[in-house]
């Protein structure tokens, strides 16, 4: 399965189960561990479990076999290793906290203008 049909089989297995807030980030060139990051949200744990088990059972149906299922227990955060794809499912609270993924979406015109986010300027006393 090529990266194009990766990234569709994932987005589309997130959609079913209702996942809002769907983002695809493309991290080609800039890591050496995965090509695309998905992220999406679930309305509770019970959802995002949900949502993660079908990437994983949509994957599965492709003859993809996941490297790797992290946080299954809690649900706030999971994470389904496809290998050139990492779908990263979570509650909106939670992916608010972190904000993963603003550290990879630098093409976001609104990631300059995150007021949580900290270029360092505070450690330069008025250099």
């Amino acid at each position: 399965m090529n990266l194009e049909e990766l990234k569709a089989l994932a987005v589309n297995a997130v959609e079913d189960v209702k996942a809002f807030d769907v983002n695809v980030v493309d991290v080609i060139g800039r890591n050496s561990i995965t090509d695309v990051l998905v992220f999406a949200s679930g309305r509770s744990d019970r959802q995002v479990k949900a949502i993660a088990n079908n990437v994983v059972l949509e994957a599965k149906k492709s003859g993809v076999a996941p490297l790797g299922v992290e946080g299954l227990n809690t649900g706030e955060w999971v994470l389904v290793d496809l290998g050139d794809v990492v779908v990263h499912v979570m509650l909106p609270q939670v992916r608010d906290y972190y904000g993963i993924e603003r550290m990879w979406d630098v093409d976001d015109p609104g990631y300059d203008e995150d007021p949580s986010y900290d270029d360092g300027s505070a450690f330069n006393d008025g250099e």
